[in-house]
């Protein structure tokens, strides 16, 4: 049997920014997995640019990412009360390809954000945002990392037992919904 494969996608396009961090302690509690990190770096929606020159390349290649995952984790900063416009744009976008890439994928939605609430509305929002593409959202339990900047040793890696409990039990869950898939 081959390793499942594990996308994971950060509402950040800051290389240093807590929720990639976030995302690989996330590939590393899930376990034995190929991951591949997706490139949110996408040009910003346009109908007008779509009609007159169809799905771009990167678009294209985030999609199908997400088709060939057999699970994916998402994870979302906080602006404005909501998920980045990256991350929606990437939504955007990804909703013009064919077919939906997103249908019954188990997802894990987490975040990271500077707040004391640690990016919990945005999450909410992304939950919302992913309706519409019919994942199989894990319900929890709930990862919002607070003041995410203090969260992280040298090394990346999370120094409250707390947070690493909640993500090590969400990528558990994440992990079991594979088995579902499979059926």
């Amino acid at each position: 049997m081959t390793d499942p494969v594990l996308l994971t996608i950060s509402g950040s396009l800051r290389r240093e920014a807590t929720n990639r961090k976030l995302l690989a302690e996330a590939a590393r509690v899930f376990g034995t997995a190929s991951v591949a990190e997706a490139d949110l770096n996408l040009p910003l929606y346009d109908g007008d640019a779509e009609a007159a020159q169809g799905i771009p390349p990167s678009v294209q290649v985030l999609a199908d990412q997400i088709a060939a995952a057999d699970a994916v984790a998402i994870s979302t900063p906080e602006y404005n009360k909501g998920p980045s416009g990256v991350l929606k744009n990437a939504l955007d976008w990804v909703s013009r390809t064919e077919g939906n890439p997103w249908a019954d994928k188990p997802v894990a939605v987490m975040s990271a954000a500077a707040g004391r609430a640690g990016g919990e509305r945005a999450q909410m929002v992304l939950r919302g945002f992913l309706v519409p593409f019919q994942p199989r959202l894990i319900t929890g339990p709930e990862v919002h990392l607070a003041g995410s900047s203090k969260e992280f040793d040298e090394n990346g890696r999370l120094t409250s037992d707390h947070y690493e409990a909640s993500l090590t039990k969400l990528m558990q869950k994440l992990r079991a919904e594979l088995a579902v898939a499979a059926q």
